[in-house]
């Protein structure tokens, strides 16, 4: 019997009944433009459908499935310390619209760096940074089912040095077209429950100095400098939940950068959305941001 991940957060952060998600996917893509594509990458939200499903469309509207053979996750670990990265141990994920295959040939690959921990089932089960993105996969990626795999990988809290590490190891999956890689991310959390009130009033009431503060973090990763993101955080402190896996691609991009390829990269978010407008310091909200990365290989126009 293959083991399987099962879909733990169905019913609840998202629609367990299949025919509804996919009516509710295929509504949200078909109201999202495509506008940076086709995306090697993407940066895309992970919280309950209700609060971050259209925004994360806009995301997926930039991929072209017919490209695409495996789909690399990377997400935040929410529950469990980890100072590198671990990869799963099972062989299919479950949806409510299909199941999904692990490459398991990828995964020998990267365990054989040494580099890669393994999430009990319990771990992977319970985390939901990953698992938000696999029915947009499914969705997208329908035409394809059965003919392209996924790698999903558990992101720890990284030393700079260790983002730069996992960056180098993915920049070569990365540079491949027949890859793509999803980066499971929302972006700041405000408000006393997450311990950051971070305000500056001159932006206005405090749901606009939010969106100055999460528009300054987009424009440097839209700079696609790993260096300058992580002094952003360091300055500003924003509460980017996918810091680390968003610091990882840069990383990677950096390195296909030095290799002087004559690849051809921009970054672009599509769509920026709040879970609510905090107007007093007894709110709370957590901003949602998709974006989408374009590599062209200069050779080949």
């Amino acid at each position: 019997m293959a083991k399987v991940r099962q879909a733990t957060h169905a019913g609840s952060w998202y629609s367990g009944d299949g025919g509804e998600l996919n009516s509710q996917l295929t509504k949200w893509l078909s109201k999202a433009p495509v506008c940076q594509a086709p995306a090697r990458a993407i940066i895309a939200p992970h919280a309950g459908y209700y609060y971050c499903g259209a925004c994360g469309a806009h995301a997926y509207k930039q991929m072209d499935p017919s490209r695409v053979r495996r789909v690399f996750i990377l997400g935040p670990s929410h529950h469990v310390r980890l100072s590198g990265c671990a990869l799963t141990a099972t062989e299919i994920y479950s949806t409510p619209l299909y199941d999904l295959t692990v490459d398991q040939q990828i995964n020998q690959e990267l365990n054989a760096t040494g580099k890669f921990e393994t999430m009990k089932i319990s771990t992977d089960e319970d985390e939901h940074s990953i698992e938000m993105h696999l029915p947009y996969i499914a969705k997208v990626m329908e035409a394809r089912q059965g003919q392209f795999t996924i790698i999903p990988v558990l992101v720890g809290s990284l030393t700079t040095e260790k983002e730069q590490e996992y960056g180098a190891l993915f920049s070569r999956y990365l540079a491949d077209p027949t890859n793509f890689f999803v980066i499971s991310s929302d972006f700041c959390h405000w408000g006393q429950r997450f311990h950051f009130v971070s305000y500056d009033q001159q932006h206005g009431e405090i749901w606009e100095s939010i969106k100055a503060l999460d528009s300054m973090g987009m424009e440097v990763i839209e700079k696609m400098d790993a260096e300058k993101f992580t002094d952003y955080l360091k300055k500003y402190q924003n509460t980017i939940c996918g810091r680390f896996p968003i610091g990882v691609l840069l990383n990677a991009m950096n390195a296909i950068q030095r290799n002087g390829n004559g690849f051809k990269m921009s970054f672009k978010f599509v769509k920026y959305e709040q879970s609510s407008k905090c107007k007093t310091m007894r709110d709370s909200s957590v901003s949602y941001a998709s974006g989408a990365l374009v590599i062209q290989d200069s050779n080949h126009h």
